[in-house]
């Protein structure tokens, strides 16, 4: 099994190992580091590490992850948007991160509707759940616009920091 949408602009696939100098990159950008948290993603080794046991095993595991999302003529890398099955969310999450030199194209969007809709038409989800930092206005706006609501703020743990938590129901 695997992984194949194409939308008007773009192409969105499994990550494969041969991704780590992406997503090395994409996960040391300044407002992925603020946003997201810092993977501890410090080389491209460590991202090739990440992708096998993150992205990859999760592939393996449940057919979902994040995907890479790529331009569709010239297949360049430009971001990631997929699902994935967090151990404090009882829902699947959509999850995306772009390069800062493709914000504001809507790729975001066109990306993240795609997967919305394969999640819902072709794994049959009954609903989809988010999670963004309460402060990160433009992701806040893409799940608005999405169709996620906001339902209420969570924490992972004692110690992490408060995360909004978005919902739909397909």
């Amino acid at each position: 099994m695997t992984l194949n949408i194409t939308t008007p602009r773009l192409h969105i696939r499994w990550l494969t190992e041969n991704d780590a100098t992406f997503i090395y990159r994409l996960y040391n950008t300044e407002l992925f580091l603020k946003f997201v948290g810092d993977k501890q993603l410090h080389s491209v080794e460590a991202a090739r590490e990440y992708l096998l046991n993150g992205p990859i095993a999760m592939y393996q595991r449940i057919g979902i992850g994040l995907y890479m999302v790529e331009t569709l003529k010239e297949n360049t890398p430009i971001g990631i948007c997929g699902l994935i099955k967090r151990d404090f969310l009882d829902d699947i999450d959509i999850g995306y991160g772009f390069l800062p030199e493709y914000f504001n194209h809507g790729y975001a969007y066109e990306a993240a509707k795609a997967v919305i809709d394969h999640a819902q038409n072709t794994l049959k989800l009954k609903r989809l759940v988010a999670i963004s930092s309460p402060d990160n206005q433009a992701s806040i706006k893409l799940l608005n616009k999405l169709g996620l609501i906001f339902e209420k703020n969570i924490q992972e743990t004692k110690n992490s920091p408060i995360t909004s938590l978005f919902g739909v129901h397909f």
